[in-house]
């Protein structure tokens, strides 16, 4: 671990040797990440530089992990999480932009002390244009398109940037069950749930069933948080380069509909209902899919797994980190969830959240 006396050093170093020094500085407002953003300005140039505190984070997931060492690392382990590393978003974004999405291109890198100098897309996020300034429809459609083309692309398992490589690795069974296991640990007895010991592999059993259908498509690059507070809209770029994409270091290998869950099952905003349906066949279109029945019954779970792990994150922001905000968006999520869990592919699951979490159906009616 760097002192934070160095890092302000070599954070300083980076910026003058990027030829940044006279440049005015503006802070982002923060997020639920531990990471932290400056805007650099200087004659009508910009960028932002990404302060990615090492030490911040549990450890990552070593490549050849397996379950057991994964669990006695912490949780960034089990869920396949970068956490702060540099090298996972300077790698992916390399990768990207090669392809022609538009990921920030990343100028300069003092990894060891976690500080990128990144390409500044501008402010139009999606979530800030709709409704006054952009059409939903238009927006979501562009969206649509550029997964399925990065659903198309061939993504190299362990890209490279500045001579550090990041390996990609799979969404795994075990990766999607950490993550469901936020809502028994935070949000059941958050509201009340008493979720006995004992069920506890009950609860993993079930899920395991239910990700048997993701087996029925390849998988492509899963960016997993792909939603309007992280697309960027780039009208004067061309095809899926007009999608301006942020906070993909966490990027796995995982089913493909993943991320069209994340972007019309918002945690932060309603998209229109009326929407879910003609984007969800626009994908499955565009990506080349084939067996509807089954890519439907995987949506259903991956929105089911993607909703119970956010309710979890939101009741611990609020609980652990005093972000109380994120307790306003558990109505939409919970809604989501129950939604979600009424699949028969989440029948099982269903009879245990109703045991334990009975709370989530009070939540989905406020």
């Amino acid at each position: 671990m760097i002192p934070s006396s160095d890092r302000t050093e070599r954070r300083a170093a980076l910026i003058r040797d990027a030829g940044w020094a006279d440049a005015r500085e503006t802070p982002f407002p923060g997020d639920a990440s531990t990471r932290a953003y400056v805007r650099l300005s200087e004659g009508g140039r910009s960028a932002v530089l990404m302060d990615a505190p090492g030490a911040a984070e549990a450890p990552a997931c070593p490549p050849d992990a397996d379950p057991q060492a994964r669990r006695a690392l912490g949780y960034n382990a089990r869920a396949r999480l970068a956490g702060n590393s540099t090298a996972a978003f300077a790698a992916i974004a390399s990768a990207l932009t090669a392809r022609g999405f538009s990921a920030p291109r990343v100028y300069a890198a003092d990894q060891e002390a976690g500080y990128l100098l990144i390409e500044d897309l501008g402010d139009d996020l999606y979530a800030r244009l709709i409704p006054q300034r952009a059409h939903e429809g238009r927006l979501y459609a562009a969206a649509i398109d550029t997964l399925a083309a990065l659903y198309r692309s061939t993504i190299e398992a362990e890209p490279e940037a500045f001579g550090r490589s990041w390996r990609i690795q799979d969404y795994d069974a075990e990766a999607l069950l950490a993550e469901t296991e936020l809502m028994l640990d935070w949000y059941a007895p958050f509201r009340g749930g008493d979720f006995k010991p004992a069920l506890r592999d009950d609860w993993a059993d079930a899920w395991r069933r239910a990700f048997k259908v993701l087996d029925a498509h390849a998988p492509g690059l899963v960016l997993r948080d792909f939603h309007a507070e992280n697309l960027i809209w780039l009208p004067e770029r061309q095809a899926e380069a007009q999608v301006g994409l942020l906070d993909f270091q966490d990027a796995l290998f995982g089913h493909p509909a993943y991320d069209l869950i994340s972007l019309i099952e918002d945690a932060r905003r309603d998209v229109k209902p009326e929407l879910a349906r003609p984007l969800t066949d626009r994908f499955f279109a565009a990506a080349g899919l084939a067996d509807r029945e089954a890519f439907d019954a995987a949506c259903a779970v991956l929105a089911a797994q993607r909703n119970a792990k956010i309710l979890g994150i939101f009741v611990r922001l609020a609980e652990r980190d005093g972000k109380a905000r994120y307790l306003d968006l558990l109505p939409r999520v919970a809604r989501h969830f129950v939604r979600d869990i009424a699949h028969p592919a989440l029948a099982e699951v269903r009879a245990l959240v109703r045991e334990a979490a009975p709370g989530v159906y009070a939540e989905a009616d406020t």
